[in-house]
């Protein structure tokens, strides 16, 4: 049984969505903003974490600041309507997906599901195991699935799971573009639908993580209208 936290500040929402959750099978932990949230997670991480953006005493943003210190657990962020800044700055900060309010409750399921089975999985594909499970080395680039592990010139990279995802798709055949949409297939489950800023966000926060391991990264090359390409260095 999974653990599912829900951080929000909004009790309706908490008391549907948990009722909802629990109905499909997981443990629900619910928090009425962002600092009782963190607390609880310093003794106990969930395995999955919905955050409302605007929060008293310490809102989404600032939780999953501080989440990404300790923890890559997929994260999904519940945003209003028109706060489409709020959507690519979360992405940019570690957030795996967003879910916009008014939000459809057997949506968020699905998300939920799509983001668990990624991080419970790991990047294997069933049907090449070993091909897809063995580290994996590119240049300096070094990726371990079977241990969420990523090193670049030997340094440590801690990456979200469609973080990881994403790298490892391109990395696999340098020199070979992937269009936005081949890396929505990658990363994401056919019923959950996301826009190409979604995967630019994760792309943009990808290169942050790596540039923070070595300021000269530049292995991960935008194709304007076309897509991205990995090469190897």
């Amino acid at each position: 049984m999974s653990k599912i936290a829900l951080v929000d500040d909004d009790r309706n929402i908490l008391t549907s969505v948990s009722m909802t959750l629990e109905a499909e099978g997981f443990e629900v932990e619910t928090y009425n903003d962002g600092q009782s949230a963190l607390d609880a997670f310093n003794k106990r991480m969930p395995e999955l974490a919905v955050l409302d953006i605007k929060m008293p005493r310490m809102d989404g943003m600032d939780l999953l600041q501080r989440l990404r210190q300790k923890s890559a657990i997929p994260v999904i962020f519940l945003t209003s309507k028109d706060d489409e800044i709020d959507e690519v700055l979360g992405l940019r900060m570690g957030a795996d997906d967003y879910v916009k309010k008014p939000f459809s409750q057997r949506l968020l399921v699905e998300r939920i599901r799509a983001l668990l089975r990624r991080a419970e999985a790991g990047p294997a594909d069933a049907a090449e195991p070993e091909a897809e499970t063995r580290i994996m080395v590119r240049g300096n680039l070094v990726m371990d699935p079977l241990r969420h592990a990523v090193k670049w010139k030997g340094k440590d990279v801690s990456l979200t799971v469609t973080e990881f995802l994403l790298l490892q798709a391109l990395a696999q055949r340098p020199g070979f573009v992937k269009s936005r949409d081949q890396l929505m297939d990658v990363a994401y489950d056919d019923q959950v639908y996301v826009d190409d800023r979604t995967i630019d966000s994760h792309i943009k926060r990808l290169r942050k993580k790596m540039r923070a391991a070595d300021e000269e990264f530049s292995a991960i090359e935008t194709l304007y209208g076309i897509g991205y390409r990995y090469n190897e260095e």
